[in-house]
């Protein structure tokens, strides 16, 4: 498994519910969720990034009970989801698109410069710590934190991204959603 993207196609299959809330403002719950089957502790310092990467190299060596354990921690977690309120994976997912959603909202109403600003500043950023890392030689006593700082620049530039122009994320959800949706009649 090369990382996080193939793990989750495998959380997809194998746990939907934990894999919905991966995404979304739930997502610390389903990566804890994962975590315990998969007997992983993470650090109190660890990113989001780190616990993915960790579950995904713990995913590429599951052993069958592991694998079966998460379809088990799939089920208990959709019961606890339905006794806190949350229906079905279509609540789970339109609590996502509706963080978004609220956002762009607020920048409609406020027209506020400072989302514009901070996009540029995180973007020149981004791009400027990239190429200074293909221009000049990292400082081997340095590395671990400008490319843990690298990564987490990105993902935060990918969030941006998310902001203004939504996610594919989205769109495949939304077409998972239209193809599993049942047509009705016009009305006459």
């Amino acid at each position: 498994m090369s990382g996080w993207t193939d793990a989750l196609g495998v959380i997809e299959k194998l746990a939907p519910t934990i894999a919905t809330c991966v995404g979304g403002p739930l997502a610390g719950g389903a990566i804890s969720a994962l975590e315990g089957v998969l007997g992983l502790t993470p650090q109190p310092s660890s990113s989001t990034d780190d616990r993915q990467n960790a579950i995904a190299a713990a995913l590429s060596g599951a052993t069958p009970e592991q694998l079966m354990a998460m379809k088990k921690a799939d089920q208990d977690y959709a019961l606890g989801l339905a006794q806190a309120g949350f229906k079905d994976t279509e609540t789970l997912a339109s609590l996502k698109v509706q963080d978004t959603v609220s956002a762009r909202d607020m920048q409609t109403a406020n027209k506020s410069h400072v989302p514009a600003a901070l996009t540029f500043l995180i973007t020149v950023g981004f791009f400027a710590l990239l190429i200074g890392l293909f221009c000049a030689p990292v400082p081997e006593a340095s590395k671990a934190l400008i490319y843990s700082a690298t990564g987490t620049l990105g993902t935060v530039w990918l969030v941006v991204v998310h902001f203004w122009f939504g996610s594919t994320s989205d769109t495949g959800q939304v077409n998972t959603l239209l193809a599993n949706s049942t047509q009705t009649p016009p009305a006459k």
